[in-house]
């Protein structure tokens, strides 16, 4: 038994109370705006408005990888891709195996741990270590009727993936239990229904309206809506060398390459049976008395395109649209109803340290986040914007490092591996293996990064400060 398990049991009993419960819920490719909190006109999520409501929202989260694999990684153990070493999609099973995640390390100290859905590093469904229970399924999944991988064994199911990922969540929740519980829903929507091959690539057109398949009782929702288009929807990427090449294979990008209306509405639809799934959830929480001593996350791997600068399922680059995820965060013992986090630059490898320092576990001298648990402490009022100085370990940082490292699934985005940096006003890109191709942004001036001016004389300055920071980022973080 790990000497962590063995301190915790011999806990007394009101300390192991304290301990929070955990239901951390990663939804795929949903994007900043997504929902009604956020700013959608009509997407209806009534339960994760009530966590933004009842809890925290960050305005200004990110994930440091836009694309799945890389970014679950990420999540589950608070470290970039190039140091967890889950730098794509293709089949990264054995490594995964390896990982040190945040859920085992909160089963060797007392907790009772569930992973629930899509684990995507890889093709291999089998369980993972650090999971007391474990349901999962091949790759990407389907979102009918799935074959599902439960507790090591291959179980033929009929219903709607999102609603039976819940079933098993609900049925873990409900357990009798005397130790606290720690569950991870990762959920296949808002995800396009294909097949990916163990070299990352798929089958299927990820970007075809049927292939995002919501629940049918959601399949006339919003029938008629118009979805909102952001200004640099259907550009042409004037300024963008790498984005202007001509590629065999895939046509200019513009307006004739956006994503089209009814994906959009199908993948909004989708994202109603995971909104119902929080419901459930919460209401299965309250019912039991467990809702006040239980943190609760909803988050997502990364954004998606809808045609800004003319890209639709590539995804993978470092504009806004893809990299800016929603955080929501409710836990009554720890965060003021109605806390809007505005100035903090929250990512991904955030959720690992801030999980084990909510229950009470230390984190491994090796995660590269920083726990966001200091920030609600700062938050006298609700709505007030946390801004904290001192230690830079807790603080907000002023600075972040975004990666990807080069696939082939998209013949437009062959080569186009980048190591990026993002402050509050600036992002600038470089890109590893094109010459002369790199893009700076002036974010206050250009939110949506339409004028390149990594060429400007007049952005001079602020290019040496971008290069140099993403300089001293690559170096902290080796």
């Amino acid at each position: 038994m790990p000497l962590a398990r063995r301190t915790f049991l011999a806990l007394p009993a009101a300390a192991a109370a304290a301990r929070p419960n955990i239901v951390f819920i990663l939804v795929d490719d949903l994007r900043f705006d997504e929902l009604g909190c956020t700013g959608h006109p009509f997407a209806s999520t009534p339960n994760a408005d009530r966590l933004a409501s009842e809890g925290a929202m960050f305005t200004n989260a990110f994930a440091a990888t836009p694309l799945c694999s890389p970014s679950r990684a990420t999540f589950l153990t608070g470290q970039y891709p190039h140091t967890h070493g889950i730098v794509d999609n293709t089949n990264r099973s054995a490594r995964s195996h390896q990982l040190v995640t945040w859920p085992r390390l909160l089963r060797d100290a007392g907790y009772e741990t569930a992973f629930i859905g899509k684990w995507h590093m890889g093709n291999d469904d089998s369980p993972r270590p650090g999971f007391d229970f474990w349901v999962s399924f091949p790759g990407q999944g389907e979102c009918n009727d799935p074959v599902l991988n439960v507790n090591g064994k291959t179980v033929k199911t009929r219903g709607y993936v999102t609603d039976l990922l819940t079933d098993h969540s609900l049925e873990f929740i409900e357990r009798p239990r005397r130790r606290p519980f720690c569950v991870y829903l990762s959920h296949k929507a808002i995800h396009p229904n294909i097949v990916q091959r163990d070299d990352g690539s798929v089958v299927g057109n990820a970007a075809a309206a049927d292939q995002f398949i919501p629940a049918e009782r959601h399949r006339r929702l919003y029938v008629g809506a118009k979805p909102p288009r952001r200004a640099n929807y259907g550009k042409e990427p004037d300024g963008k060398p790498a984005l202007e090449r001509r590629v065999e294979g895939a046509p200019p990008l513009g307006p004739r390459t956006v994503t089209s209306d009814e994906a959009i509405l199908n993948r909004i639809r989708m994202m109603k049976a995971v909104d119902e799934s929080l419901g459930s959830l919460l209401a299965s929480l309250r019912k039991s008395g467990k809702l006040q001593n239980t943190m609760v996350v909803l988050t997502s791997d990364h954004g998606y395109f809808y045609g800004e600068h003319g890209l639709d399922a590539e995804r993978r680059l470092a504009y806004e649209e893809t990299i800016r995820i929603p955080l929501l965060i409710r836990y009554p013992r720890a965060i003021r109803a109605g806390t809007r986090l505005d100035g903090c630059l929250a990512l991904s490898l955030d959720i690992a340290p801030t999980m084990l320092e909510a229950a009470g576990v230390p984190a491994p001298a090796g995660m590269q986040g920083r726990s966001l648990m200091p920030l609600f402490k700062h938050v006298q009022t609700p709505r007030r914007d946390a801004r904290l100085s001192g230690n830079p370990k807790t603080q907000c940082r002023d600075a972040f490092l975004i990666e990807y490292f080069s696939d082939t699934v998209f013949p437009r985005i062959r080569n186009m591996g980048y190591k990026a940096v993002r402050t509050e006003r600036w992002k600038y890109i470089r890109y590893v293996e094109l010459e002369g191709m790199d893009e700076l942004y002036d974010l206050r001036a250009d939110p949506y990064e339409m004028r390149n001016i990594v060429a400007d004389p007049q952005a001079a300055s602020a290019l040496r400060d971008m290069q140099a920071r993403l300089d001293i980022l690559l170096a902290e973080t080796r």
